[in-house]
């Protein structure tokens, strides 16, 4: 199609309506945008790849966005790991040093990019509150127990010497 790709599916409109909520989009402007950037993704060589782009789509699905901010970057997420992954098969077969050297560098910068990614996603989702670690404390009779962050400093005597 002119987009650049069809959604095969019996009934073409169902389809539409279940990609759309697999990409977690509302419409299908916001769906044609996201699985166009996603085909563009996928490119292996010069053409689309279509198993690289149904990982894509499987991993968007899975990850479940819930609106078109999480889509977009969820598409995003996807796409830096693909890249990611690209880099290690480059890395992998490298001839030179140069090769290894670029390739190895853009690894480094993509495998930084997808775990501040996850940390905006979790922050979205949580309108940018920090996630909360619930633990199991038991404190015994005439215990104390502290709840919050706590940072301990070891003190030092005059001779500037830890203190134990």
């Amino acid at each position: 199609m002119s987009n650049g790709f069809t959604i095969d599916h019996p009934d073409a409109e169902h389809g539409e309506q279940l990609m759309a909520d697999a990409l977690g989009v509302s419409d299908r402007d916001a769906m044609d945008g996201i699985l166009r950037q996603l085909v563009r993704a996928s490119v292996s060589g010069q053409k689309p790849d279509a198993v690289n782009l149904s990982f894509m789509i499987s991993m968007v699905k899975s990850i479940k966005p819930r609106d078109s901010v999480e889509a977009m970057l969820v598409a995003q997420m996807v796409s830096v790991h693909v890249m990611a992954m690209r880099c290690v098969h480059h890395l992998a077969n490298a001839d030179d040093v140069a090769r290894q050297d670029s390739a190895a560098r853009a690894l480094g910068r993509l495998a930084r990019t997808f775990p501040a990614q996850m940390e905006a996603l979790n922050r979205y989702r949580n309108n940018g509150e920090p996630a909360i670690t619930v633990q199991n404390v038991s404190v015994g009779d005439g215990g104390k127990a502290i709840v919050g962050n706590v940072t301990q400093h070891v003190g030092r005597d005059r001779s500037g010497q830890g203190l134990s």
